[in-house]
């Protein structure tokens, strides 16, 4: 992602050091946060912060970079973000987090776990990336990307489109340590439970780009009212 935005615009990188994976919108706040540059070939690449995606935006934008930065793009993440995943994701958390800041903010993600060639992903991710800066986006909102594990001519173009509906139906795997203490890997797998042929999760499996605009006003409008009946006096 770096690659192709430094032919476009003044880049700074502030990543975890270490994978991050489904940590949501958690941030540090019991532990000091340690930043260290990372070089490539010499050249300063970024820098490595020992917190979650949205440690990285807050302590980038309020404590590194002396102005505020035009946009955040957070990714390009190993594995896609669609339907009820993006409540996990910290790539989609990085973007929130700029949006709350106030910033235009985009999450990129590839729906490959695999080791692969993210010049694809990278390719679509800024022709989304340009029109977000010619047009920026309304308050409260981010555009979430996800770009199918696809060659290119297979890739069948951009469909802006909703979130899906689904969740992660968890395994837990048991072991025992050497000291005889039980312990769990948790696995499993994302079940659809609602689609109606519009969201994310059903395009992307279609080989289309997604994008999806998200915002996180959580209140359940309509059933406001009902609630402002109710009598709490018991």
């Amino acid at each position: 992602m770096k690659k192709v935005l430094d032919n476009f615009a003044n880049v700074t990188v502030s990543a975890p050091e270490t994978e991050m994976s489904a940590v949501g919108h958690s941030i540090t706040i019991a532990d000091p946060l340690r930043v260290r540059t990372v070089r490539k070939n010499g050249d300063v690449f970024g820098i490595a912060v020992n917190g979650t995606p949205a440690d990285c935006v807050k302590i980038a934008v309020r404590a590194i970079m002396d102005e505020k930065p035009d946009m955040v793009v957070s990714g390009i993440n190993h594995g896609r973000n669609v339907a009820t995943n993006v409540i996990y994701s910290g790539t989609v958390s990085a973007a929130t987090e700029g949006m709350i800041l106030g910033i235009p903010s985009v999450a990129i993600s590839l729906a490959s776990f695999d080791p692969v060639d993210f010049s694809l992903a990278s390719e679509y991710a800024m022709k989304v990336i340009k029109v977000v800066a010619q047009r920026g986006l309304p308050k409260n909102t981010l555009l979430s990307v996800n770009i199918p594990d696809a060659k290119k001519d297979e890739v069948k173009g951009i469909k802006v489109c909703k979130l899906g509906v689904s969740k992660f139906v968890e395994v837990f795997e048991k072991r025992v340590d050497p000291r005889l203490n039980d312990y769990y890997w948790q696995g499993g797998q994302m079940e659809v439970d609602q689609d109606d042929g519009d969201a994310d999760i059903t395009w992307l499996a279609n080989n289309w780009v997604t994008v999806t605009p998200i915002h996180f006003d959580l209140t359940h409008y309509s059933f406001l009212d009902e609630l402002k009946s109710w009598e709490f006096t018991s």
